[in-house]
């Protein structure tokens, strides 16, 4: 991980695969580095830190050639030296490889490799490739790749070029994503589409299993033993200027603000406007298959994790089936009980998170129908399951995800009508009132984002805080959970959330002066109890700021600061809620200084455990 560029053509390569590079420093990374093919030579330039750095120094020292391969890193294996940045080279440094993934035998290649003679000099997992090639390469590239990764364990997307084979790159995927561009007199290789559109809209998606042979003219898909396949060309729609800022200061500002037109798109084609129904043609599910049952089972990461759990409630009380929201770093390890009776709904914006990944294959080899909801329509995770169900966000470039957070929601409160359909569980009337209410929440959303000076003052107040609480009970202590989230991991202020029913059994005791406490209390079956939570907090001089829905005004009398949400149906309060949330996080790391885009040790895809 992170990022991976290579390109061959008939144009100096380093420009392009800068370029592309810069397309994908939203998945965040810690080094850089590039490999050129220049005169039967292969030459390299690495740096630590941001890829302007990198630019620096290829400007002063220019390599010249038309094949190269470059990477942005995430340390993994290795701390975050310039030694242990990609692309790794073989002894003679006459092969070079830029990878994403983890290889899990490393060690046991590199203790039989090191027996051979081959000295490596970084402590990564990814120096053992291009010594495997190196070993079995006898003037054919491509076989010398399919020998060394038949010896591999693990997840790789690599991108390889050799000083003995000039203008030729071989990618291959396992495990990993990787695309190839088709361009005009050049061809690409990168591990996400952003990186090639200032290039081609026309791509092959390699899937796990395949390699390429890319050369200017030709493009040779093949599986791992040979066997070549004929790829269909996926052209690529979207614009390139939606992943630029636009005019705003941050992308992640930029993406707050841009939620309202992506609940719009998301909405688009998934309702019957005419008769208020929730119509979602790639979701086979019938009712057969709910009434068939056992439970539904939810599993995600991060973010999404946080979207799965508002949708346990969503679906719990529409089609009273029992729901399970399972992390999917501990869902795999764990010996969950799945099988044909058990509904697996996976939820990942990027559609390649590797734990996610891994639960959603565990789950279909035991039976289970897998439904996705994803961001990507051409991921692994939208090819790999029975049912998809697409967000339209759009390319979310900040590391810390809002648009793809209430995308997510919409699209489980459209999942749960839709299944409360087919089990004909809900009356014409109530069906109707929530198809209507649902198609006002991105209007709603644009009158949250007016209240952006106040929150920004608020974050200005809190800046100097050490710790922050968010406490809620039902739907809002899952949007509670995403608030913290958003504050910790953008502004370093370490911030939890609580059930607030449990402020008794522990939590008060971190409730002392002035410590401030964010109480969300917009459900009015639980108004009066969040009313009491947040008396005991007031009682311990916490001070206290209430995110209610607008006519709850008698809390101004009991709190020290009040942010208001239009009102709307319960399940969709959380689309609203999280807004402030994410207001407040993005303006209190503004006030401190911190990158909110690239917040430091992480990265917008977790493609690796």
């Amino acid at each position: 991980m992170c990022g991976l560029v290579g390109c061959v053509g008939s144009e100096e390569a380093a420009p392009v695969i800068l370029e592309g590079l810069e397309k994908l420093e939203y998945r965040g990374y810690d080094s850089t580095g590039i490999s050129i093919l220049s005169k039967e030579r292969i030459i390299g330039q690495k740096a630590m830190g941001q890829l302007s750095i990198l630019r620096e120094k290829l400007e002063k020292e220019p390599i010249y050639g038309s094949t190269g391969v470059g990477h942005t890193r995430w340390a993994t294996h290795g701390r975050p030296l310039e030694r242990n940045a990609h692309p790794q080279y073989d002894c003679e440094q006459e092969i070079s490889v830029a990878h994403n993934g983890i290889i899990e035998n490393y060690l046991e290649l590199q203790e039989e490799l090191r027996e051979k003679g081959h000295i490596f000099v970084s402590e990564t997992d990814t120096e053992v490739i291009p010594h495997l090639i190196e070993e079995y390469y006898e003037g054919d590239l491509v076989l010398a790749v399919q020998k060394a990764i038949s010896k591999l364990d693990g997840a790789f997307a690599l991108a390889v070029i050799a000083a003995k084979e000039p203008g030729k790159i071989i990618a291959v995927r396992q495990s990993s994503p990787l695309i190839v561009g088709l361009g005009k007199g050049e061809n690409l290789v990168a591990s996400d589409i952003p990186a090639i559109l200032h290039r081609t809209r026309d791509v092959y998606i390699l899937e796990d299993g395949e390699m390429a042979e890319i050369t200017r003219e030709s493009v040779k898909v093949m599986e791992f033993d040979g066997t070549e396949i004929k790829k269909d060309v996926f052209h690529v729609t979207w614009d390139a200027v939606a992943a630029e800022k636009n005019g705003y200061e941050d992308f992640m500002i930029k993406e707050i603000f841009e939620q309202p037109q992506a609940l719009r798109d998301t909405l688009t084609g998934k309702v019957d406007r005419d008769h208020l129904r929730v119509t979602l043609p790639e979701v086979g599910v019938t009712k057969d298959d709910l009434r068939s049952l056992k439970k539904i089972s939810i599993v995600a990461c991060g973010t999404a994790y946080h979207a799965g759990l508002v949708g346990k409630h969503i679906f719990e009380r529409l089609l009273r089936i029992p729901v399970e929201v399972e992390v999917a770093s501990e869902y795999r390890y764990r010996g969950p009980m799945v099988g044909p009776e058990v509904l697996t709904v996976v939820i990942s914006q990027s559609g390649e998170t590797a734990d996610t990944l891994g639960g959603l294959r565990l789950a279909k080899a035991e039976g289970s129908r897998i439904l996705s909801i994803t961001n990507v329509i051409g991921s692994s995770a939208a090819r790999e399951s029975h049912d998809l169900l697409l967000t339209m966000a759009g390319p979310e470039i900040a590391v810390a995800s809002t648009k793809a957070y209430t995308t997510q929601l919409l699209c489980l409160n459209l999942l749960g009508i839709f299944f409360a359909q087919e089990l004909q569980v809900l009356s014409e009337d109530r069906r109707k009132a929530l198809v209507s209410e649902l198609l006002e929440v991105p209007r709603l959303v644009e009158k949250v984002l007016t209240t952006e000076a106040k929150i920004k003052e608020l974050a200005e107040d809190f800046r100097n805080k050490e710790n922050i609480f968010f406490i809620g009970r039902g739907l809002d202590y899952a949007v509670a959970q995403e608030g913290a989230l958003k504050l910790k991991e953008i502004s370093y202020i370490h911030a939890e959330a609580y059930a607030a029913g449990e402020l008794k059994h522990g939590t008060l005791a971190l409730v002392v002066e002035g410590v401030p406490v964010f109480a969300l209390a917009t459900q009015p079956t639980l108004y009066d109890k969040m009313l009491s939570n947040i008396k005991e907090v007031k009682a311990r001089d916490a001070t206290v700021v209430a995110l209610v829905n607008n006519g709850d005004y008698e809390r101004e009398k009991s709190v020290d600061y009040v942010l208001y949400i239009p009102k709307t149906h319960p399940f969709f309060t959380p689309i609203l809620s999280v807004v402030p949330l994410q207001l407040f996080a993005y303006h209190t790391a503004k006030a401190r200084g911190c990158d909110v885009d690239k917040p430091r040790n992480l990265a917008k895809s977790v493609t690796v455990e």
